[in-house]
């Protein structure tokens, strides 16, 4: 498994080298001294979780203010198209924004640190998400980008076939400074949110 950086300090891709036979394949997804190497710590993810999502579905753009919450996410069966937006008040890439695709073929990650907001929109028929997060959920710190936002304008790659009702109603960045302000750098950790 190697590791890279992406043009957002702090947000990193894993891409493994899966075993492919005529089987099917078998791959490494997580690896703790890969992570270590990076710069994350491996024994602080808390909890792990699963999204499965119908082709067109978007999720997102979700932060969490205050502390926030890094996270590790890979697609674990079909693809999603992956977007991290970098909300860090300090970051020389504050309010910009990557996609990476993540496929279920390939087993990428990619970790997400705090103060970046996350969405994805599912590429396949479905598409299995799994993420790997290093705080527990508190919905008090919640807060959804509207993902057609103009400012970020960012182009999603299908017509929306489904949103949950939160991120309909989610609001640009330009009407959520007072909540965005909450976002400020973790304890413990380097400016851009990796230990």
């Amino acid at each position: 498994m190697r590791w890279s950086v992406t043009r957002i300090p702090g947000v990193l891709e894993f891409t493994p080298t899966p075993h492919v036979d005529d089987r099917g394949f078998f791959s490494r997804t997580f690896d703790a001294d890969v992570a270590r190497e990076a710069g994350i710590d491996p024994d602080g993810f808390v909890q792990d979780s699963m999204s499965r999502s119908r082709r067109g579905v978007l999720r997102g753009l979700h932060v969490r203010v205050g502390e926030g919450e890094s996270k590790l996410v890979r697609c674990s069966s079909g693809q999603v198209f992956d977007v991290v937006v970098d909300l860090r008040p300090d970051s020389p890439t504050h309010r910009e924004w990557i996609s990476v695709v993540l496929d279920g073929e390939k087993q990428n990650s990619v970790f997400i640190p705090a103060g970046c907001a996350h969405g994805f929109q599912a590429l396949t028929e479905p598409a299995d998400t799994a993420y790997r997060i290093d705080r527990r959920h508190d919905p008090h710190e919640d807060l959804t980008i509207a993902h057609d936002d103009p400012e970020l304008a960012i182009p999603w790659p299908l017509p929306v076939a489904a949103l949950s009702r939160s991120d309909a109603a989610a609001s640009p960045i330009a009407e959520l400074s007072t909540a965005l302000s909450a976002i400020r750098a973790r304890a413990g950790t380097d400016r851009w949110g990796q230990g």
